[in-house]
């Protein structure tokens, strides 16, 4: 297991590059929804009702180029169509593919429920401008600062030991109770879709299980 001293090493490199997502047919059990709505130690963000009729759990990583097209081509019309509308419950849920991933969700998660998704989603939107160069670490920082971290915030989060296990404690509950093995992964009503996901895809998924 990599530790957090061995993290903030790597970060100093060259960025990681990002595993192809790929599917597996095989693999592609359904899992319970009592099992997948357990929470991890940091808890669940979730949008959506709680007694929405489907729920979708992704499993993702914030270098993962499949997963920043998701958030980028399907992830507004989703949340548009189905999010605000109060018929699906979402939750994106932490699967880090290396030490940068890693923390960017200890930065997502650090400030807060309310800042989950905004900085998540600004580090999708901005994936090649931070985990695709030659400093990530630096390009990190900078634009952690648009979501108001100072430099002492920033590394104070870095250094939190008990946020690094519980983040890589969702990593690993992923992989050896529901065996995600890809990025991205979503589970729908327990069901398991690997690869990015486009929203006629998911439409002809959630649709019946909205009786539409």
């Amino acid at each position: 297991m990599i530790t957090r001293r061995q993290t903030l090493q790597l970060l100093g490199t060259a960025a990681a590059t990002a595993l192809i997502a790929t599917s597996f047919p095989a693999l592609a059990q359904n899992v319970a929804p009592a099992d997948l709505a357990t929470e991890g130690p940091l808890g669940d963000v979730a949008l959506g009702p709680k007694d929405a009729k489907v729920t979708i759990i992704e499993y993702a990583s914030l270098t993962c180029s499949h997963c920043a097209a998701f958030h980028k081509e399907t992830w507004p019309e989703l949340k548009k169509r189905y999010i605000d509308t109060g018929k699906v419950r979402f939750v994106l849920r932490e699967f880090p593919l290396d030490p940068l991933a890693t923390a960017g969700f200890m930065l997502a998660r650090c400030d807060g429920e309310s800042k989950y998704y905004p900085i998540t989603d600004l580090l999708f939107d901005q994936q090649r401008n931070w985990a695709f160069t030659d400093k990530p670490l630096d390009a990190l920082r900078t634009m952690m600062r648009q979501a108001g971290f100072s430099q002492e915030k920033f590394d104070a989060c870095l250094k939190d030991q008990k946020l690094y296990d519980a983040v890589n404690a969702v990593k690993n509950r992923g992989m050896e109770q529901f065996r995600v093995d890809s990025t991205p992964t979503f589970f729908i009503n327990g069901q398991r879709h690997p690869g990015n996901m486009s929203i006629d895809e998911l439409e002809k998924i959630i649709k019946p299980l909205l009786g539409e």
